[in-house]
């Protein structure tokens, strides 16, 4: 049996849209049901009762309007608002380029678009053409959106606030990364054990494509404090969050970038195992969801597992395989490594998710 969730054919990316509605798990993702590439952009749909065994449904969202004929229904979010799913993602057209639309759903499987999409039109003077990504998420008794863009050669996070998640007003710029010179995508931010947690994906990197940020939120700005990248990678992409049952929970996108998938697969792209992201004494981590514990492997001493051999030297770990351009080499205290094998993917987890490494193998 496999646990990483891939759709039945087509392509899939970023997972979208990730929550619990009506007693049940919902993630949506980005998909092209025609080819194994990338191409015009549906939201698939899977569900579950307990993060591990995923239902896939019909799609969610057709490319079908014309505020979406140059791209389709890009990443987004979702959220739930007096009982109803509403859907917020990036619509892509040749009008208005990268734009931000809202669909919903009672029964969490049939959607309507809004008929004045998009409900933001253009972005602000403090961002660019790059605009997508939203996730909407409660504050106080508003919502706010944060959308990912790039200004001046350099990512930047912009925020938006709504009494009903169709009327939205630019707040202003939320974060900007002077370290990272590309636009920034899948941003999230929510807040865990007093702290607020900025989350977000930074495309063209090798390793650690995804940056995780610990502070301080006061309505209008993000406050940084402390950095981490416990998902080193090279393959956790597009990482979306939500929170369930007292669980602050994360999946991310597993795909190979560089290596070209089989021409007669039916599918390509998995979402990662589901993690906890848990925030204590000073420290994130990222570690599987207690359903997919049981899932894990100790690593001892060292071994080779089906593709991918990890070997203790002193106070580090080197891990290795053919889909790796050079070794990864992990130093610091080790307490333990852990290693969850599922078909042709592998994710392990050094010192309960301080360190994460995701793997996606061709011909495993």
């Amino acid at each position: 049996m496999k646990y990483h969730f891939e759709p039945r054919k087509g392509w899939m990316n970023d997972p979208n849209g990730l929550i619990f509605f009506n007693n049940r798990y919902h993630a949506f993702f980005q998909h092209n049901p025609h080819d194994i590439k990338w191409g015009p952009m549906h939201w698939g749909h899977a569900i579950s009762d307990d993060l591990i065994h995923w239902e896939e449904q019909e799609i969610a969202l057709y490319p079908d309007m014309d505020y979406e004929d140059d791209g389709g229904c890009f990443s987004g979010s979702a959220i739930e608002k007096d009982g109803r799913l509403y859907l917020i993602y990036t619509s892509v057209s040749k009008q208005h380029g990268q734009a931000q639309s809202v669909a919903w759903s009672d029964d969490g499987i049939h959607f309507t678009k809004y008929e004045r999409n998009p409900v933001i039109s253009h972005f602000p003077e403090d961002g660019t053409a790059d605009f997508r990504d939203p996730k909407v998420f409660k504050y106080k008794d508003e919502y706010r959106m944060v959308v990912g863009t790039k200004y001046d050669n350099h990512g930047r996070v912009l925020q938006y606030k709504s009494q009903d998640l169709i009327k939205w007003d630019y707040v202003g710029v939320l974060f900007d990364d002077f370290e990272y010179d590309n636009v920034i995508e899948c941003p999230d931010l929510f807040m865990l054990n007093d702290k607020w947690i900025l989350i977000y994906s930074m495309i063209g990197k090798k390793n650690c494509r995804e940056m995780f940020i610990v502070g301080e939120f006061d309505g209008n700005h993000f406050s940084e404090e402390k950095r981490f990248t416990p998902e080193f990678g090279p393959q956790f992409y597009a990482a979306q969050s939500f929170d369930a049952l007292g669980q602050r929970t994360l999946i991310g996108w597993l795909y190979d970038w560089d290596i070209s998938g089989d021409p007669l697969a039916k599918s390509a792209g998995a979402l990662t195992i589901p993690r906890e992201v848990t925030y204590k004494d000073e420290e994130l981590y990222i570690y599987p969801v207690k359903e997919a514990r049981h899932l894990l492997m100790d690593v001892k001493e060292g071994a080779s597992y089906q593709g991918v051999s990890i070997e203790r030297i002193g106070n580090g770990v080197i891990i290795n395989s053919p889909i790796l351009q050079e070794s990864i080499v992990y130093t610091g205290n080790i307490e333990s490594i852990e290693l969850l094998l599922d078909g042709n993917t592998a994710e392990i987890f050094i010192n309960r998710g301080s360190c994460n490494y995701c793997l996606n193998f061709v011909g495993l």
